[in-house]
């Protein structure tokens, strides 16, 4: 029977962090918990007590992919395949077997649920819920992610440079990149909180707004033309809908961001810099810590 260990990331987290470990610890031999909070503050990480979990403290914020290269380098050497989780997603009974049996054709390297919103039961993705089929995607969502262990030899860790916004994009790209699949169960769903959103009426039309700090939607803006730029030839169909998304997302913020004259020039700036490959520290959240050095190789 496959081995399976769970790198949860965590960033000042609440009580539902010990909900997802004893979730994970149902279906995982062991847990491994990336703690992003800072080192002299009070996490309830340090307050889950199992012999099958490790809690590592980073003592600073170094975003996303920080958090997930550090959790991956202690997964334990016999395990056969990596589940990450984010700190607010509490696992369905059976949705680690729906996706480990996946895992049994030899060409898929990551599997993924269907992400819904944690508070509403609504799927993410529009008209997803009118799929059940499982189909190869160019990226998913890390939290749910299932990764075959075999992968890691050939498709290095997550991007730190990229800090939060699509490290998930740019390492599902990558192992496409490889010859690997990608895949996502639409059959299968888990719950996930994605960010603040809210309606907003166009006449008769609804649109649905994430709401986000002004860092926030400097690195999307950003990191998405970089992987656009990256993957230009061999992934037509991420960057077309990227381009999509990013001119979606510039009308929307303009149209009814609260902090607009914050927000819109950060969308325009992370769009100059994705383009010319610069970074602006300035947009970094508050106590965080960057280090595009320790990912120089990442990429490849």
């Amino acid at each position: 029977m496959a081995r399976i260990a769970a790198v949860v990331t965590a960033y000042h987290p609440d009580e539902r962090l010990a909900a997802v470990v004893e979730s994970a610890l149902s279906s995982c031999a062991s847990v491994v918990i990336a703690d992003n909070t800072p080192g002299d503050a009070e996490s309830l990480a340090g307050k889950i007590d199992d012999p099958r979990v490790t809690v590592l403290r980073s003592g600073a914020n170094r975003g996303l992919a920080g958090a997930l290269n550090l959790g991956l380098a202690e997964v334990p050497a016999d395990a056969d395949a990596v589940l990450f989780l984010d700190q607010d997603s509490v696992l369905p009974a059976e949705l680690v077997a729906g996706l480990l049996a996946h895992l049994d054709d030899e060409t898929i390297a990551v599997v993924g649920p269907t992400p819904v919103d944690a508070a509403t039961g609504g799927r993410y993705e529009r008209g997803a819920d009118r799929h059940t089929a499982v189909d190869d995607r160019p990226s998913i969502i890390t939290s749910g992610m299932l990764v075959r262990r075999s992968v890691f030899a050939d498709v290095p860790g997550f991007r730190e440079d990229f800090f939060v916004d699509c490290v998930d994009s740019d390492f599902c790209l990558r192992v496409r990149r490889s010859g690997r699949r990608v895949v996502r169960d639409a059959g299968l769903v888990l719950p996930h909180s994605i960010g603040s959103g809210r309606d907003h009426r166009i006449g008769r039309l609804n649109v649905r707004v994430l709401h986000y700090p002004a860092w926030r939607h400097y690195w999307i803006a950003r990191n998405g033309i970089v992987l656009s730029r990256e993957f230009l030839g061999a992934e037509r169909g991420f960057v077309l809908t990227n381009a999509l998304f990013t001119a979606r997302w510039l009308l929307v913020t303009a149209l009814f961001d609260e902090h607009r004259g914050a927000s819109v020039p950060a969308v325009l700036r992370g769009l100059l810099h994705g383009m010319t490959g610069r970074v602006d520290r300035r947009y970094l959240p508050s106590g965080a810590e960057y280090d595009a050095v320790r990912s120089a190789n990442l990429p490849g």
